[in-house]
């Protein structure tokens, strides 16, 4: 259906710029348009690319997310797919779902569209060679993302650098991954230059969208999953794949690796600012919280900060690059009902897990720790301010409620526990899954996520009014973490400090101390707090070998239980009150819909049994 939908709306954006630059009276047929007429018309060669951008679909905003296979979410709804990924029972005969992993033949189609602009253009007849060359850089762009999001998911794969023509042999062999990196690399730097000085639109590729992209190229060449010889120590899958050089370099200089990951990441940060990373101490712990939002919202909403775009280096946004999603009259991104509470009739799709939950660290700079009886006994005070902007807990303020669920909050908290009603009964949370207002959509987790949700009051329910939301593919943040970790690698550690540090303040929190073993685990919590949702811990833990003990780990959720303290007198109807009631937090573990494992063949997708049967000269990837 998106992929029909797209075509569409190609085809329609060609057509109007037909017929308003053709007589009425040509007889030629406007149901479909020349390559001629395209790479003659500098309109139409901009339209062809933007149908490349197409393929980027709805960046991370779909309804099921990449966190719902990771331990930051869960997805609250059954059958979709999702627990052959978590569970590991993923073979070649299906590639589970598929609004969460980009396809292999999807992302190809994406590459043979590429290649035609990429062929075409450096022929093209119109005049506008700034176009041109920008288009050409837009291309080449869009080509090595689409090639980076194959080798994340399978390693090395086919490099085509031409689009095929009918009736070839389309049978052709893996490519090394050192391979796919040279040429991602080659197509990035040739970007680099086309795109220098040419204007910045939000949605397009710019220079600093390529610089960027080749810096997390590289820096996931450097990393552990890619060295051949730590993979291979690390995992007996694959350490006994006979075509390691497929998915890593099987030898090499690994320093030489990790200083070009290094070089490219400064490179970013040298070429451009971020968004209140020159901080020299924390800012308050409200203007922390509201850093981060602005952040998140990419500083387009009413209640954001607009410096905050400063971050976004590439995005997804509301533009005529895009279709609009079907059946919502007012177009955008509809995070707000895909994610939101059940008792704003959202539908709690990718719910937070307790584990992600407890790596928020405490306001000083302490990790929370269950068995203090302080933080068991408050969980969710004096908290790392990002946890405030990025999960909605019980008793948290959240926007007004839906005029017929206002009778039963009239304080707009997030009601996800049960509460003692003062007759023996319990009244359950107007959010949970018992809840009167459309209960199977409630939470499994206790949580929602909070974080890419417009906190303007004036959207209410989420439903009826589209949020317009950027998604970050690649932000400046990003770039200053991968320049910390490529710093670690090579033994900068102050360089690493620094950097760390300006990204705590900017949100309240303190400067970071720590040296050897304790500072990388500093580093790899702080991406994961201040990356939370945006796609990277997926990779993130694959590429640090660490998938076992952080994915693996099962699904954690919260009960929340609420009862009468001594003589107190229930609120009718209830709200979220400390001097009232006395509040127990417990960790369960949730296997509702999935039970989570590790198999070490996760660590890459396999390629398609179709695939194989089309294209006999493919190497399956290791465990499949």
């Amino acid at each position: 259906m998106k992929k029909r939908r797209l075509a569409i709306w190609f085809t329609t954006v060609l057509l109007i710029l037909v017929a308003c630059s053709e007589d009425f009276l040509d007889t030629e047929p406007l149901d479909k348009v020349s390559a001629d007429a395209t790479w003659s018309n500098g309109a139409l060669s901009e339209a062809f690319v933007f149908n490349v951008y197409s393929y980027l679909n709805y960046g991370g905003f779909e309804e099921e997310g990449l966190s719902a296979i990771t331990d930051e979410a869960m997805f609250t709804h059954s059958g979709r797919g999702i627990n052959v990924i978590t569970e590991g029972t993923l073979s070649d005969a299906g590639t589970g779902n598929n609004r969460i992993v980009p396809q292999w033949d999807e992302l190809f189609l994406a590459v043979r569209q590429a290649n035609i602009a990429i062929q075409e253009l450096p022929e093209s007849t119109f005049n506008d060679s700034d176009l041109r060359d920008r288009l050409l850089g837009e291309s080449l762009f869009l080509r090595a993302f689409y090639y980076h999001q194959l080798m994340r998911y399978y390693g090395g794969v086919p490099l085509i650098d031409r689009p095929y023509e009918l009736n070839e042999d389309y049978s052709i062999a893996r490519n090394t991954f050192a391979e796919n990196i040279d040429f991602i690399v080659g197509d990035l730097d040739q970007a680099t230059t086309l795109l220098q000085g040419k204007p910045e639109t939000p949605g397009r590729a710019s220079m600093l969208s390529a610089m960027a992209l080749k810096a997390r190229v590289l820096l996931y060449a450097a990393s552990d999953l890619r060295d051949g010889p730590t993979a291979s120590a690390n995992s007996s899958v694959l350490g006994s794949y006979a075509n390691l050089e497929l998915v890593a370099y099987p030898s090499g200089d690994r320093t030489a690796r990790w200083n070009a990951a290094k070089a490219a990441a400064k490179a970013v940060l040298d070429a451009t600012t971020g968004y209140k990373l020159d901080l020299a101490a924390p800012v308050s712990a409200e203007e922390g919280r509201n850093n981060y939002i602005s952040i998140a919202m990419g500083g387009g909403s009413s209640v954001g900060d607009a410096a905050a775009r400063a971050e976004l280096l590439f995005e997804r946004t509301h533009t005529p690059l895009f279709t609009v999603e079907s059946g919502w009259p007012l177009g955008g991104i509809h995070q707000g009902i895909n994610n939101g509470p059940n008792g704003y009739h959202n539908w709690a799709g990718n719910t937070p897990i307790q584990l992600l939950v407890d790596d928020y660290q405490m306001m000083d700079g302490s990790d929370f720790d269950w068995n203090n009886p302080t933080h068991a006994a408050d969980p969710y005070a004096n908290r790392d301010p990002r946890f405030y902007a990025t999960v909605l807990y019980d008793g948290a303020d959240w926007k007004p409620r839906p005029s017929d669920v206002a009778g039963i909050d009239p304080v707009d908290q997030i009601q996800s526990g049960a509460y003692d009603d003062g007759s023996g009964g319990i009244i359950p949370g107007v959010d949970t899954r018992e809840s009167p207002i459309e209960n199977w959509n409630g939470s499994r987790t206790s949580y929602y996520v909070r974080k890419f949700i417009d906190p303007d009051p004036g959207l209410v329910d989420n439903q009826s009014s589209a949020q317009v939301v950027p998604w970050p593919f690649i932000r400046y943040t990003e770039m200053a973490l991968n320049y910390a970790e490529a710093c670690l690698e090579t033994g900068d550690e102050g360089e690493a400090r620094t950097w760390l540090s300006r990204i705590r303040f900017r949100v309240g929190m303190p400067e970071v101390t720590e040296s050897g073993a304790a500072l990388m685990d500093i580093y790899r919590n702080e991406r994961r707090v201040e990356l939370a949702y945006e796609e990277h811990r997926f990779f993130d833990a694959r590429r640090w070998m660490i998938a076992a003990e952080t994915l693996g780990r099962g699904i954690k959720v919260m009960n929340v239980q609420a009862t009468l303290k001594a003589g107190q007198t229930p609120h009718v109807p209830y709200r979220h009150d400390k001097d009232v009631y006395d509040y127990t937090y417990t960790v369960v573990d949730n296997t509702e819909t999935e039970t989570r494992t590790w198999d070490d063949k996760m660590y890459y997708f396999p390629i398609s049994r179709d695939e194989l049967n089309r294209n006999e000269l493919l190497v399956q990837n290791p465990g499949y």
